[in-house]
């Protein structure tokens, strides 16, 4: 591949990636607002209006990717990408401009959509355009604009903010404080948006079309996909999806507060330590671009599935025993870390890797759907689970499923490093 050729890979692949970054942005935004658009909304006494909130976006994701696969295979994989990024940007201006809590989850909805398609396509449509050598390293880039997103986000909540100590900056913040978190999502939003125009249709599914031109791409997925002889590497992919967010990390970003205050920290520490788990998330994301050629796809699943269980069970153990402050950011900043550099990046990768050219779409959709409905549970249980088990309980039953999930994959998750599509297609299948 020559230098032009790099460079034009690296721009198509950054401009997919930019739909990873709002998804970052936008899943996370609401957990640095929710201290106060729940006193605006008046249910910060309702953990049920609580868990509504936190889900609308995600039941928005569960739509998006319902629809993702099959739209993606009808229409192509660029249209859709840059459906994604003007739901991204109409959510963005109308999260923050709505004055009823209806209005404001059915906003929240709709970058949920933008989150589900973009979640199922950014990740496929780099798989398709990269050379195999270096394909694992070009779809974790979509995980690290995931992670700036959300590093953004914190960020943003933190300079919005303003002195929750004083009336002035309380009043601020109940009124105006989170909507202007929400809309600084539109910037980006709206440059998504722009450059999606410029990047070209995915190969794999020029070729698809020109090979069957008589038939939709999607319909034979989705007859293919019931077939025997994909059943196997479907529910590896269902597994792998699900897992990534029942190993329970992502509710230390929607429900730092819970988990932040009940290791004793304020509102004003707990934006501090907010982003220094953002910033974690960063470093050990850019660790993963370089391991996962290395090291491979299996050997950091398990030692996401492994790390993070034994991290889950000290954490629920100090939660039991009362300890507080920095040991406890410590351990947290531990599990950040370690999904960063596996379950975090490594899953899409395997997802947009694992499936045949026929069905990848559909798959993917299929996966990223379960995926997202594991996200829903996963933050929905989580107030109920808190406080019905407190912390500890909560946490080691998050140790538990790692630990169990680490045996799964022990046993069925193969090595995809360094192989074309094509060759992983013959090996996976005939498995």
């Amino acid at each position: 591949m020559n230098q032009y050729s790099k460079r034009f890979l690296y721009f198509i692949c950054a401009v997919s990636a930019m739909g990873g970054l709002l998804f970052g942005y936008d899943w996370v935004v609401i957990g640095g607002a929710k201290p106060f658009y729940e006193q605006y909304f008046g249910i910060s006494q309702s953990p049920l209006m609580q868990g509504v909130a936190m889900t609308t976006a995600l039941i928005g994701c569960l739509a998006g990717a319902m629809v993702a696969g099959a739209a993606a295979d009808k229409l192509g994989r660029k249209p859709l990408l840059t459906t994604a990024a003007v739901l991204f940007t109409v959510s963005a201006v109308a999260t923050g401009l709505f004055n009823d809590f209806t209005l404001f989850n059915i906003a929240r909805f709709i970058g949920g959509i933008g989150i589900g398609v973009a979640s199922a396509l950014a990740p496929m449509y780099i798989a398709e355009v990269s050379p195999a050598d270096i394909r694992g390293r070009m779809v974790s880039l979509n995980q690290m604009t995931i992670v700036l997103g959300i590093l953004s986000a914190q960020i943003v909540n933190l300079l919005v903010a303003r002195d929750t100590s004083s009336a002035v900056g309380q009043a601020w913040n109940l009124e105006w404080g989170w909507r202007w978190m929400f809309w600084a999502e539109t910037l980006p939003a709206a440059l998504f948006l722009l450059m999606s125009f410029f990047i070209p249709e995915s190969p794999v599914f020029l070729r698809m079309k020109s090979a069957a031109p008589q038939h939709s791409a999607g319909e034979a997925g989705l007859r293919e996909l019931r077939e025997a002889k994909y059943s196997r590497v479907l529910l590896l992919g269902l597994f792998i999806a699900v897992f990534q967010q029942w190993c329970g990390t992502n509710v230390i970003f929607n429900y730092a507060q819970e988990i932040f205050v009940g290791a004793g920290f304020d509102v004003d520490g707990m934006f501090i330590n907010i982003v220094i788990t953002g910033i974690a998330n960063v470093v050990f994301t850019f660790v993963a671009l370089y391991t996962i050629e290395k090291w491979g796809r299996r050997t950091l699943m398990l030692i996401g599935a492994g790390g993070l269980g034994l991290i889950y069970l000290t954490l629920g153990t100090c939660y039991f025993l009362g300890l507080t402050g920095v040991a406890m950011v410590a351990l947290v900043v531990a599990a950040i870390s370690v999904y960063a550099m596996t379950l975090g990046p490594v899953t899409w990768t395997l997802l947009a890797e694992i499936f045949p050219h026929r069905i990848r779409g559909i798959a993917m959709a299929t996966c990223t759907f379960a995926l997202w409905v594991g996200c829903c549970t996963l933050t929905f249980s989580f107030p109920s689970m808190n406080a019905a088990l407190g912390s500890s309980g909560t946490f080691w039953i998050y140790s538990a499923i790692c630990l169990c999930a680490f045996v799964f994959l022990w046993r069925r998750c193969p090595e995809t490093k360094g192989k074309s599509l094509e060759q992983l297609e013959q090996e996976i299948i005939k498995q």
